[in-house]
């Protein structure tokens, strides 16, 4: 069974625990989800997007040099294919991450792949499609994003953080400012008052390239 895939590009990581590394990013077509701050939404259609067999994706993936790949999306997890060639990259040595809206179950993914999973906070409009049993598969080894709107954003994410003692199932728990509507200072301020154990994301890529650009 073919993916459909959005694009294929070779950037700096720009989020989470290993922002600033090359990777190479595979970006799949569609999405269940529609938060309101998304920006891919060309990537949300599930008629837009390339058929690409796993033969042509690892050999992207031989080509590009990296040793560090990520599946992104759209969402990932909602094309059945993507759990075997998750396996198969794996297989061949790469270090692989999967980012996931949370809203699909992430039990079938290979464990050797690092999940970075949203949860969605009520500035998304998805906030009830949170998967909250995805919570018992995670490992020490992945990560959590809270994407941030506002200070009502930022508080729902802090007591869920609180509540469910995220510290204790994975290490890096991710406070992630949407660009140019939340304040990067003031997010930073809240955290450090509250001392939470979370770190705080800027996306490297909007500020390296212009903020809507593609392939980056």
């Amino acid at each position: 069974m073919p993916l459909i895939v959005s694009e294929i590009f070779h950037s700096i990581q720009g989020e989470g625990s290993r922002a600033g590394l090359p990777c190479l990013f595979i970006r799949l077509q569609g999405c269940g989800l529609r938060c309101r701050w998304c920006d891919t939404p060309y990537a949300l259609d599930f008629g837009g997007g390339t058929e690409m067999d796993e033969e042509e994706l690892l050999a992207q993936a031989a080509e590009s040099g990296s040793r560090f790949i990520e599946l992104t999306g759209g969402e990932p997890l909602e094309q059945p294919a993507v759990y075997p060639l998750l396996s198969l990259l794996c297989n061949d040595g790469y270090t692989v991450a999967v980012e996931t809206g949370g809203h699909v179950d992430i039990n079938r993914v290979d464990p050797r792949v690092i999940l970075i999973m949203d949860v969605k906070c009520p500035g998304s409009g998805m906030e009830k499609k949170n998967l909250l049993a995805n919570l018992d598969y995670l490992k020490p080894t992945d990560e959590l994003k809270f994407v941030l709107v506002d200070r009502a954003d930022y508080e729902w994410a802090r007591d869920f953080v609180r509540g469910r003692d995220l510290p204790s199932i994975c290490r890096e728990i991710i406070f992630s400012p949407v660009f140019g509507r939340l304040d990067n200072r003031a997010l930073a301020e809240w955290i450090l008052k509250d001392k939470l154990p979370v770190r705080m994301q800027l996306q490297m890529h909007k500020y390296i390239w212009e903020p809507d650009a593609r392939g980056v």
